[in-house]
């Protein structure tokens, strides 16, 4: 007889439990210590000593967690059941010192390394984005060099601020340098808004990204940037890193630097799920602060953000399944 592998645990049962009471795991999924392994475990690291601006955004994995409560099993726009699937679990928070840059960093590389042993896919939610370079350094230790979408308002591929390499304006700089990045297959969506000066844009080109921007997407539409965006990314491993402020400050007011003019949320979530068959290995959503948030806004779309990530990775393993 074969051994058959075990259902997935799945969320707590909110008509037996209200949602607004009990443990604030994402999306009341069982926590990853309960389960054992995972094929993809949710991550939260609270710290935000890299933002440049507003701060807060170490408040924001328990925000994101609070507003994921409504969240249910059954995806009908990916036509999958994420969490039945597959494994998912909440792996709490990794822990990175607030007052030393360089220890956070390796804390954060560290822990995903760690947690890659028990986990087969991390979704991690932020934090400021200066997160994204640790943990693009554990997915390259993975897959190599990683085709990264960066959806966001600004290209972080700047050099340095006050002298410091690796902040949340800096990540994507210090990765394609490091070669964490594939060169010819990453891209940004979504920037917009002014730049320190056109040779930004040099800079950006020669690190490995194509931009596909707000303009781009008023002009044309969603479906030409979701071309644009397939054809560039192609069969790589796809890391998407996602900084809430993409969305315009109308639907993600609570974050460290809003920019005029960005994504909805209703065209965030249809760009994610027109890229369901990419092989997405991991992904991040950073830079929510909920002390600039209004009647949960941003924390509802960051939580609907991580849902349509962790449901695009349980329809690739649907497919694998189906063979």
């Amino acid at each position: 007889m074969t051994e058959q592998t075990p259902s997935p645990v799945g969320p707590r049962d909110s008509s037996a439990t209200p949602r607004y009471a009990g443990h604030a795991n994402f999306a009341l999924l069982p926590g990853l210590d309960d389960v054992g392994r995972a094929d993809v475990a949710v991550v939260g690291v609270p710290f935000d000593s890299g933002v440049s601006y507003r701060p807060g955004a170490r408040f924001g994995p328990s925000h994101v967690r609070d507003a994921s409560r409504l969240l249910r099993p059954y995806n009908p726009a990916q036509d999958v059941s994420p969490f039945a699937v597959q494994q998912v679990a909440d792996a709490g928070d990794l822990i990175a010192n607030p007052f030393d840059l360089d220890e956070a960093i390796e804390a954060v590389a560290a822990g995903s390394r760690e947690l890659l042993e028990r986990a087969g896919k991390l979704v991690t939610i932020g934090g400021d984005h200066t997160i994204a370079y640790p943990l693009l350094r554990t997915m390259a230790e993975k897959h190599g060099p990683i085709a990264v979408l960066h959806a966001d308002a600004h290209l972080d591929t700047w050099d340095t601020y006050f002298g410091a390499p690796v902040t949340h304006g800096t990540p994507f700089r210090r990765a394609s340098e490091d070669g964490f990045i594939d060169l010819t297959a990453s891209a940004h969506l979504g920037t917009r808004g002014p730049l320190y000066g056109k040779g930004d844009l040099d800079d950006d080109a020669k690190l490995g990204f194509e931009i596909t921007s707000s303009e781009f997407i008023e002009k044309h539409g969603v479906p030409a940037a979701v071309a644009r965006l397939r054809e560039r990314l192609g069969d790589k491993p796809v890391y998407l890193s996602i900084d809430v402020d993409v969305m315009d400050p109308a639907h993600a007011p609570g974050t460290g630097t809003p920019e005029a003019g960005g994504l909805t949320s209703r065209e965030m979530l249809r760009i994610i799920r027109s890229l369901t068959d990419l092989n997405i290995v991991g992904a991040d959503v950073v830079e929510v602060s909920p002390a600039y948030d209004h009647a949960q806004i941003t924390g509802v779309a960051a939580s609907h953000l991580v849902y349509e990530l962790v449901s695009a990775m349980g329809r690739t393993a649907e497919r694998r399944a189906e063979g």
